[in-house]
């Protein structure tokens, strides 16, 4: 059976101590190996990507023009 914060008890405790105890619980999750996330590849191609914005700052879309061809695509 999966535990609950029923079944542990969480649902009682102070909400100051509900919200420390998530913080904890998702700092040992973020100091975990984070590996298994992107493949080798995946990673590659992000920091190709990431190197490509460095090298090019202002050859950008604006958000409004991305959004406007996205509902024109949807809209057909």
């Amino acid at each position: 059976m999966t535990p609950t914060t029923k079944s542990l008890g969480i649902d009682e405790l102070p909400r100051e101590t509900r919200i420390a105890l998530v913080q904890e619980i998702w700092d040992s999750i973020a100091a975990e190996s984070n590996s298994g996330l992107l493949s080798e590849a995946q990673r590659k191609e992000l920091d190709r990507r990431i190197a490509e914005d460095d090298a090019h700052p202002d050859d950008v879309i604006p958000w409004e023009i991305v959004k406007a061809k996205a509902l024109a695509r949807l809209k057909k």
